[in-house]
This record gives structure tokens, sequence and C-alpha cells, in this order.
């Protein structure tokens, strides 16, 4: 019988700003179960000024954690029984909530996509109406909010050491893919035993390219059924929504990032429907669409989205 686990946000569930297979696992569930991440959002700096209120854990977490590598307070790992190298595990995003009344945008120097154009820091606090599902940005635009997680990911490889959760790799991570909403699918390769699921980063809203370095960051918790598949042999992250196949293309070059996105799809059109190589790059060119995930996270990111309904499986 599947269960449900719920992991809180705290410093002993917590790691910050790092992915690393040496990490131990807070709780081991099985193929199928369900885990709830309660998760936190921003250092010090972005903490709001009064009457916004801040969980107490997230103080305690700045307290008594210290940021290595990266930014993203991250909730995990979470280990899968039997989960190992060569498997992938299926990631089913059943809800998304947000925790919080505020959020925040923060912009440095030297960062985001026109770093040329704004050589300083601007923070936001931004309000939430969480019964809306609403923001008031500051310029008197109401936003409707479509929440999700920036930071999914599995440990690396143990050999890679300790990895930022700033760049999104071939383990997942800060992935930044706002198609990952409630009743979405994350496929991701497991490179370690038990695969070791992490997840941080929440974003209110985010618009494709997340161009100014970050979106509007706030603290969300998600549910997510867990499936391992067994000797998928999957290599790279993939995903689904309940109309669109999703490949992932992740590189410094936004030309290269596009490149592997296209033959990820390439891929994925051949395992899905038989389709010779050259049949699916024509296919692609007809009816795929590429769009970039984001710029600022040292890794570019495009993703090519193909709808379902076309494809014979």
């Amino acid at each position: 019988m599947p269960q449900h686990h719920v992991v809180p946000s705290s410093p002993e569930t917590c790691h910050w700003g790092y992915f690393d297979a040496a990490l131990p696992p807070v709780v081991t569930i099985r193929s199928g179960d369900r885990v709830t991440y309660q998760c936190l959002s921003g250092g010090p700096d972005e903490l709001p000024p009064a009457p916004f209120e801040v969980l107490p854990e997230h103080r305690l977490v700045h307290q008594r954690l210290q940021p290595k590598l990266g930014a993203h307070i991250l909730t995990g790992p979470v280990a899968v029984e039997g989960a190992e190298p060569g498997d992938s595990l299926e990631i089913r995003i059943a809800e998304i909530e947000l925790r919080c009344d505020w959020g925040w945008n923060v912009m440095r120097p030297w960062r985001g996509t026109l770093p040329e154009d704004f050589p300083y820091t601007r923070r936001l606090t931004i309000p939430i109406d969480r019964a809306a599902r609403t923001a008031a940005l500051p310029w008197g635009v109401t936003l409707s909010l479509k929440p999700f997680f920036g930071v999914i990911g599995v440990a690396p490889p143990a050999a890679w050491g300790p990895q930022s959760s700033i760049e999104p790799r071939a383990f997942g991570g800060n992935i930044d893919l706002k198609e990952l909403t409630a009743g979405s699918t994350l496929h991701l390769p497991v490179f370690e035993p038990g695969g070791l699921l992490s997840v941080g980063d929440g974003h209110a809203a985010q618009g494709d390219g997340e161009v100014n370095l970050t979106a509007l960051e706030t603290c969300l918790s998600g549910t997510f059924e867990i499936h391992l598949r067994k000797g998928s042999g999957l290599a790279f992250p993939r995903a689904e929504t309940p109309t669109h196949w999703i490949t992932l293309g992740l590189d410094p070059d936004l030309d290269d990032a596009a490149k592997q996105a296209l033959r990820e799809m390439i891929k994925l059109l051949g395992e899905l429907a038989q389709m010779s190589p050259a049949d699916a790059y024509a296919f692609c060119s007809l009816a795929c669409d590429l769009r970039v995930t984001q710029l600022v996270d040292g890794n570019k990111g495009v993703h090519a989205m193909m709808e379902k309904q076309l494809i014979r499986v």
C-alpha cells in the first residue's frame, strides 16, 4: 500500500546550495509513495520587513546552516528503495501550495541577461494573495500565479563531488522549467543508489528566460508521487505535461543548448513512435516548439515541446 511521507523544512532536513552523493537520505520511500516536501526560499537578505510573516524554520535554517557553492535552500534528499544507476525516477507533481504571503525578486551586478545595463543590486518584496493565487506587482499589475519548483534534482555521480545548485546538469537541479506545475511529470536519471531526490527554489511565477536572474521566488510545499523505472537507461532529464512531451538542453552556449534539446526530442520520438531520425528531424521542424527555459544559470536552458496528440505511440 503506497504511503504518504512529509519532509518538513528544518536544519535537519535541508541543505543549502549544493547536491552531493554523500548526503544521507532524510527518509527512504518505496516506488509509488507520495512525498510532501516543505521548502524555503531566500537567504537573510531576502527576508521581508514587517508586517510580512516569516516562517520560524526559515530563520532557524539561516542560523544553523551555511550556504555551500550555491544559493538555493533544498529539502531532502529522499531515497527510493531499489533505485540504482541505469534506472530513472518518474516524479509526478500532484500538488503545489504557497506557504507565504510574500515573494521576492532580486537582480545583482554582473548577473542576469543584461548585466551591462543593470550593474547594481535591486531587491523587491512582492505581496502574495495565497487564496486568490495572485501577486500585486509594484508597478500596478496583478499577476496570476502558476507555482512550480525551479530546482528538482537527484544526487550527481559520486565522482563529481559536491555540485552547485545554480547550474542545471544531467542530474536535474536548477532547471527552472515553468511547465512543471501540478499535473506535470519530470523524469530524472539515477546516478547513485536511492536516487536521492532534493527539491527547492519555489517560484510563484516566472517568464521563459528568467531574464533578470530570479523569478517571483517564494516558499512552497509540493506533493510528488515518485515511481521507480528500472533499467530505463534514461541519461538526461525530460518532462511531460498532460498535453506535451518536453526535452531539455543545458549548455553555457544557447545554440548548443538548443541542439541538445532537439537531439533529445529526436531520440524521444524514436522511442515513442519508432520514427527514423530523419523523419523525426523533419517532424520537429513542422511541429516542435523550441523555447528558452532560462538564460541566467551558467548552463543556459532550452526546452523542446511536442504535442502528445500528434504522436502515434
